[in-house]
């Protein structure tokens, strides 16, 4: 396999940040969080989750910080915890400061909840003190109602100031380890504020279309918002707010970054086809049986799963490993070779074997561990075969080209 690569995005330069050992801003590459949804009193359902979130490819989690039973939760949780936790912080800005004396390693303010001037100084004066960075939390569903009434109702240009008099705070505490987020439930309106908060600040930005939903919906409006902001070069961490488990929103954000070219793989890039009249066998129910056989591997590899033998290698020819079916076999192919048939019901089994093995010797070992002649000469029956069957004209094409250059020539 060859080594990865970041995809060249014109990314906008910010300043950068450390959340404990993970640098956010400015070179760093992008990171994933996610947030728990246990009660943060409860240490060990609480890193259980962590630990679950951790292995989905997240890189820092979030845990509430509402009440005294759940700081004092963090200052257990925050010396266990294989990432670093940020606590976020709603309407009472001493959960704030208890959540710093717990040990976290960053905080969350909302700014339409916390308004007092020298309450939000006071946090931002003992997070300095601390080294601590804090995310200003614009949300669009409870901005400061003055903004409201100044901008005639949510708009990006209200969601950005409610960011920008939250810095001014901050500046006054000479307090500067900020990154900010301005997210919205309308993906349009979130776009189009962080292309405008990014316009007139340089600190990093945490992207995010808060209350996506439950999945499908949300998987879809989330990955609209954030990929369209990536794309064009902004955004420094990112999180998947969906109502679901949220080891699918770690998931989510891990696959879209490696997807996009801006992390390096760690699990199985399964693509597929999705099945035509073609197909010898249920492509989908395969493709699910092996998207449940590779879910737990860390394997970094692209894997092909297609339908028929007919267009199947060609279309996954920069596949590392992939599988074609035809005629009740599968047709195994590394890099577009055929290495091998088996039986249709060994088709995943021998997905696995094969994966693991490039994935501990590399494609050219895989491919020179075998007789691929043999395997080319079953794979081309195979696909005469299928050809027959639809005849050798099976859109009659003869004819069809007549009548196409009648139809040119004007007759």
């Amino acid at each position: 396999m060859a080594n990865f690569e970041p995809r060249k995005y014109s990314r906008k330069k910010t300043r950068q940040i450390s959340v404990g050992k993970v640098a956010v801003g400015g070179d760093a590459p992008i990171s994933v969080q996610s947030m728990t949804i246990t009660k943060t009193a409860d240490v060990d359902a609480t890193l259980q989750q962590i630990y679950a979130l951790a292995a989905a490819g997240c890189d820092i989690v979030r845990c509430t910080c509402n009440d005294i039973a759940a700081a004092e939760g963090l200052a257990k949780i925050v010396p266990r915890s294989p990432v670093p936790i940020i606590a976020d912080i709603h309407h009472q800005y001493r959960m704030a400061l208890a959540a710093l004396e717990a040990g976290v390693h960053g905080l969350r303010l909302n700014p339409g909840n916390i308004r007092k001037p020298e309450h939000i100084k006071a946090v931002a004066t003992e997070a300095r003190d601390r080294g601590v960075p804090i995310r200003i939390g614009v949300n669009g569903g409870s901005l400061d109602p003055a903004l409201y009434d100044k901008h005639g109702g949510l708009t990006a240009a209200a969601m950005v100031e409610s960011a920008q008099q939250e810095l001014r705070f901050f500046e006054e505490v000479d307090f500067d380890l900020v990154k900010i987020s301005v997210k919205a439930s309308n993906v349009p309106l979130m776009v189009d504020a962080y292309r405008m908060l990014s316009r007139v600040t340089d600190f990093p930005l945490h992207l995010g279309v808060t209350e996506a939903g439950p999945l499908p919906g949300g998987l879809i409006k989330a990955t609209a918002g954030i990929s369209t902001l990536l794309l064009e070069g902004i955004g420094d961490t990112i999180r998947y707010s969906l109502t679901a488990d949220p080891v699918e929103e770690a998931r989510a954000g891990r696959q879209l970054l490696e997807s996009l070219g801006l992390r390096e793989r760690k699990n199985v890039d399964l693509i597929a086809c999705p099945s035509c009249g073609r197909a010898e066998v249920d492509v989908i129910a395969i493709a699910q049986e092996a998207q449940s056989a590779f879910a737990d591997k860390k394997l970094p590899l692209q894997i092909a799963v297609m339908g028929c033998v007919v267009n199947g290698p060609g279309e996954a020819r920069e596949a590392d490993l992939g599988i074609a079916a035809g005629h009740k076999r599968g047709h195994l192919f590394v890099k577009g070779r055929n290495v091998a048939v088996v039986p249709e019901s060994e088709m995943v089994d021998a997905l696995v074997e094969w994966a693991t093995f490039i994935h501990e010797h590399g494609t050219e070992a895989a491919i020179k561990r075998v007789d691929t002649t043999l395997a080319e000469r079953e794979a081309a029956k195979d696909r005469s075969v299928a050809l027959a069957e639809k005849g050798d004209d099976a859109n009659h094409d003869t004819e069809k080209i007549v009548e196409i250059r009648r139809t040119v020539a004007g007759e």
